[in-house]
């Protein structure tokens, strides 16, 4: 018969990729986990993993397993920690995916509103898909609708990017978008990649065709984008919902105010998961909060 102990450590070798790692998040040492897995696979009759030199990568069956035992596993926690905390009645745990910046930004000043607690999983568009379609999240907020088997995406909202620059960079006046462009090619340009994400969508909006530009730095985080502008590095395109406190001390300003460009966000689940009641309640919480 199985030992619950052996399922526990089978999921942190899943959500880790390795059992030194899981070995260390569980205060065992790392034969002791291996024991584990070698007793649970041997009680399931096949491998769980394939090792590599690098990670360990689950098998179909270990993919199979893992869905069919977090939501139990975490049911019994949910519940030991309930009977441990009577006087404050344990909130359901949403995994939860986005970039960090968004994060920062959108979420994390409603924690106090969303009666969830949450596991937040940070990184890029792809990363987060991956772990959603692996079950390492319940849930992401994502700019990129993939295609992907069991996912399902609703609009979320609407993101609106400017161009902003140091305070004190002076603008000129333009009698034509081809004046405007020969400046704004002109300018030292930060950007997040480079494929010059939202730079060439504005670009093409703007001006109809690619932008001729190459990006002085590159630096893949808006807030690291913010403070190097503040510093006077460059100028760049960022979310209106990061600016107000910049704007507020003058140590950026808005520029070429006429023109912007949207940017679609959208939450995603796994379309099993479409009735789960945490579920509903972090896309509730977070649509309305995110409304104001």
């Amino acid at each position: 018969m199985a030992n619950f102990e052996w399922y526990r450590s089978f999921i942190s070798i899943y959500k880790y990729s390795s059992v030194s790692e899981a070995a260390k998040t569980r205060i065992m040492t790392q034969p002791a986990m291996s024991q584990h897995l070698a007793a649970l696979e041997a009680e399931v009759g096949e491998p769980l993993f394939i090792r590599t030199a690098r990670k360990m990568i689950p098998t179909e069956r270990g993919k199979e397993l893992y869905s069919q035992l977090v939501p139990l596993i975490e049911s019994l926690e949910e519940t030991t920690l309930s009977f441990r905390t009577v006087s404050t009645p344990a909130l359901p745990i949403v995994k939860i995916g986005s970039a960090p910046e968004f994060f920062r930004e959108r979420i994390a000043p409603y924690l106090t509103k969303l009666n969830v607690r949450l596991n937040a999983h940070y990184g890029f568009a792809s990363y987060i898909l991956e772990l959603l379609t692996e079950d390492k999240v319940d849930i992401i907020v994502t700019s990129q609708k993939y295609t992907a088997t069991g996912v399902e995406y609703i609009h979320f909202l609407e993101e609106e990017f400017v161009v902003a620059a140091p305070y004190n960079l002076d603008e000129p006046i333009f009698n034509n978008a081809n004046q405007l462009e020969t400046w704004l090619c002109s300018q030292k340009w930060l950007s997040y990649g480079l494929d010059l994400p939202i730079i060439r969508r504005f670009w093409r909006e703007t001006f109809h065709k690619r932008p001729q530009i190459n990006p002085e730095h590159v630096l893949p985080d808006l807030h690291i984008i913010l403070s190097a502008i503040e510093c006077g590095a460059g100028i760049s395109l960022l979310p209106t919902y990061m600016l107000a406190n910049s704007l507020h001390t003058n140590k950026i300003k808005i520029i070429c105010k006429s023109y912007k460009v949207t940017n679609d966000l959208y939450l995603a689940y796994k379309i099993k998961n479409r009735n789960v009641p945490k579920l509903n309640m972090i896309i509730e919480a977070l649509k309305e909060n995110n409304s104001m």
